[in-house]
């Protein structure tokens, strides 16, 4: 008789393992980020860290989707973590043997970004294979709940830890709990996809790669899908790039200040996570998808740029925050049920690919525009700009970049408002059949 779990049990079992792991890596995060201060002095080393990360992630996620459906999806998951452990034993011990250096931190962040291209496609589709389809949206709110209930945890814990125990034991917790992450999946059992299309799981490996943009390019109704999530995306990193420095701006670098509207967005996330758990989600998941776009827009990051004061600013972002689960949860709950499980890793690392293309561009578009346009704009006396919006969001640091974040949530709430108007975004649901339905 097999002891192996499944179904939603086993998810949990899963989960339960995530949550330690991802508790440890923050804190670790939060700590190598205090080191890497404490030696620099300079944000460029931590934005390079960050960017070496992410590089790897964008890259590699089309080829990590194709090798994921090749192989043993529990297999890729164990491997991924693994992979992780062994990047964070090296700063380990380069950090005890009073080795480690900034540069170090660039090469160990982009072998983990490889790792992490991996983890997401087969986690994403490992959950389609374990958890029925009438819970999707639930777990999608569970895994949201997680990511921001340790966006609170984590950094508290290590700020308390780290006098006591130092970076070396914050990190010792790390590789802890990725053991527990790793024991609680082997007991899981997760079944391998049936093989229904055999045209996309065989043959050359290039045409394997180019099969998760032919699959969006056959469905124009996932394409168009896609394409409200790269517009949406773009449109609110514009904003959300600023609005850190708008803060600083504004309030004479108070770091307090600061914290506490994260802290009210992490909040927000916590209670948008337990609401979709406990809910599971609209009936229609397209209407969470584009109302929780329209509403992120007005409600948070318009508010984020009109308000120009702390009680504003902690609603805005608790409003951002609140729905993000709703929307990135319900749109998870459209591609689970509507792709195949044995090409979800190929289709949802493209995806990926898509949605991380805005990150790059929008800090691109951000900064200068911010620099070199509104900032001197609003601050003068006679340029257009001032004269229109400087009664409105005044003329003192930081005005220039609320404006851009004001315009950033027009814009977002547009795309929800334009997706709407789409026949090919708001049926969705009814013009792509379900993967299960297809195959019968």
């Amino acid at each position: 008789m097999s002891t192996k779990l499944t179904g939603l049990r086993g998810f949990i079992l899963i989960w339960v393992g995530q949550v330690f792991s991802m508790i440890g890596s923050s804190m670790t995060h939060f700590a190598m980020s205090i080191w890497a201060w404490q030696k620099t002095g300079q944000a460029t080393p931590l934005a390079l860290v960050g960017f070496f990360s992410v590089a790897p992630l964008i890259i590699f996620s089309p080829f990590a989707g194709v090798l994921v459906d090749r192989w043993n999806r529990k297999l890729v998951m164990a491997l991924s973590d693994i992979g992780a452990g062994l990047v964070t034993l090296v700063i380990f011990i380069l950090l005890v043997t009073d080795n480690l250096e900034i540069w170090h931190l660039y090469i160990t962040g982009a072998v983990g970004g490889l790792f992490g291209a991996f983890q997401w496609p087969a986690y994403s589709a490992a959950i389609s294979l374990v958890v029925p389809k009438k819970h999707y949206a639930r777990t999608s709110g569970m895994i949201s709940m997680a990511e921001f209930g340790v966006g609170i945890v984590a950094p508290i814990l290590a700020g308390i830890l780290m006098p006591l125990i130092d970076v070396t034991g914050i990190i010792l917790i790390d590789l802890i709990t990725l053991v527990i992450a790793l024991l609680c999946l082997l007991p899981v059992l997760i079944p391998e996809p049936k093989r229904a299309h055999i045209e996309a799981v065989t043959g050359k490996f290039f045409n394997e790669l180019m099969y998760g943009f032919r699959y969006l390019f056959d469905r124009p109704s996932l394409l168009y899908l896609q394409m409200v999530f790269f517009l949406g995306n773009f449109f609110f990193s514009i904003g959300w790039t600023l609005v850190t420095p708008m803060i600083l701006a504004s309030t004479n670098s108070n770091s307090t200040i600061l914290g506490t509207v994260h802290s009210a967005g992490a909040i927000g996330g916590l209670v948008g996570s337990s609401l979709l758990t406990a809910w599971g989600g609209t009936k229609k998941k397209i209407h969470g998808v584009l109302v929780g776009w329209i509403i992120s827009g007005i409600l948070g990051m318009c508010l984020m740029g009109i308000g120009r004061s702390l009680p504003f600013w902690i609603a805005a972002n608790f409003f951002i925050m609140f729905v993000m689960p709703l929307i990135n949860g319900s749109n998870q709950a459209i591609w689970q049920a509507k792709v195949a499980p044995e090409v979800q890793g190929r289709v949802f690392s493209v995806r990926r690919f898509i949605a991380q293309l805005t990150a790059p561009i929008s800090m691109a578009v951000a900064g200068p525009l911010a620099d070199k346009v509104f900032e001197p704009a609003l601050k003068s006396d006679v340029h257009w700009l001032s004269r229109i919006f400087g009664s409105i969001f005044g003329k003192s640091a930081g005005a220039g970049m609320s404006l851009i974040i004001f315009i950033s949530g027009m814009l977002v709430a547009g795309v929800g408002v334009g997706a709407y108007r789409s026949y090919r975004v708001r049926n969705v649901e009814e013009l792509i059949p379900d993967h299960d339905a297809a195959a019968s």
